[in-house]
Formats: C-alpha cells, structure tokens, sequence
C-alpha cells in the first residue's frame, strides 16, 4: 500500500524595520504617531502549512524559517531540507507559486534527486489559493502592526510570536486552508 503524502503549501515574505500601519483606536484629538528609523534592513521568512492527505486527524502542521536578506535558490533548497527533516521522510506534494527561484535550474536539478518531493505550481496571479498568503495577513495584522522595532531581531521576534499563536490554535491553520476554497480527497 503506498504510504499517503502530506500536502504543504510553500510561500516567502519579508519584514523590515518600516512598520506595518494599521488602523487603530485612539482618543480624540490624540492622533497616533509612529516614530522609527528610516531603515530598510530586511529578513525573509518562509513558511510552509502541511496538511496530511488521508488523516485529517493528524492535525496541520507548520514550518517556519527566518533569515536575514531575501531567498534565492540556494537558501531555498536549505527551506527544502529543513522540511524533510520536519517530515521525517514522509512523501510531501509541495505547492507553491511561480517565483523564478522555486522553478530555477538549480532547484530543479536538486527536487529531481529527492525521492520524498513532488512539485506542484499554483496557477499564475492566484494568491487566493494559498493558505500561507493568509499567515501573513494574520501576522501582519496583529504582531507585526505598527510594530516600530529599533532592531530587526524585534521584528523577527514579533513574527516568531505570530507563528507561535497560529500554531497553538487548532482551529486557525485549518481556517486558512477552509478560506481558499481548496478541498483534499484523500
């Protein structure tokens, strides 16, 4: 019998020192101001919900990565491995967009060696599809708003927390995969 696969959505973003302005409360005639460094370091996070194919009851489950800079392939690829480890082996379908680094020569030399990976591409211009679009906004709008942090370890940190509160929920990451309109059949 073949072993079913877990189905993991893959998506990249980024956070720097310019805060994330949201609306907010204040009282009357008590504008809020947001002071910061006009400071453009940044960090890349990447992230990837799982969802298992055949035994819903085995929960979803996030991996997170975070680094200074943005992703290229090779940063990618050392995502990839974290993920196999993350999933012990386990066959994964990975999703994911059309980002010229998911789909670059390299990375498609090296998913041809992995015997646990199957790529799949969502369609172009299709944000809605992916549940990891919805992580973000979720981070976005409560850790990371308004968040002036003096350091990018603040930052990071703060979207670290974020994770943090999506993985403890049990409901939430299955909200972001019920919200694509997305179904997997076993």
């Amino acid at each position: 019998m073949k072993k079913r696969a877990w189905i993991v959505f893959l998506d990249e973003s980024g956070v720097s020192l310019l805060p994330e302005v949201r609306r907010t409360y204040a009282l009357r005639g008590r504008t809020p101001t947001l002071r910061h460094r006009l400071n453009w370091k940044r960090a890349g996070m990447a992230a990837a919900p799982g969802y298992h194919a055949a035994d819903p009851e085995r929960g979803p489950r996030l991996c997170f990565h975070l680094k200074p800079g943005s992703y290229d392939t090779t940063s990618l690829i050392e995502v990839l491995e974290q993920i196999k480890t993350f999933y012990a082996g386990e066959p994964v379908v990975l999703v994911w967009d059309g980002l010229s680094a998911h789909w670059s020569r390299g990375m498609r030399a090296w998913a041809a060696e992995q015997d646990w990976l199957t790529l799949e591409r969502l369609p172009a211009y299709a944000p809605e599809l992916n549940p990891v679009e919805l992580l973000w906004s979720a981070i976005k709008t409560r850790e990371l708003a308004n968040l002036a942090g003096d350091h990018l370890a603040d930052v990071a940190d703060a979207a670290e927390r974020g994770i943090h509160r999506v993985c403890s929920s049990e409901q939430l990451p299955w909200s972001f995969l019920t919200h694509t309109g997305l179904i997997i059949h076993p």
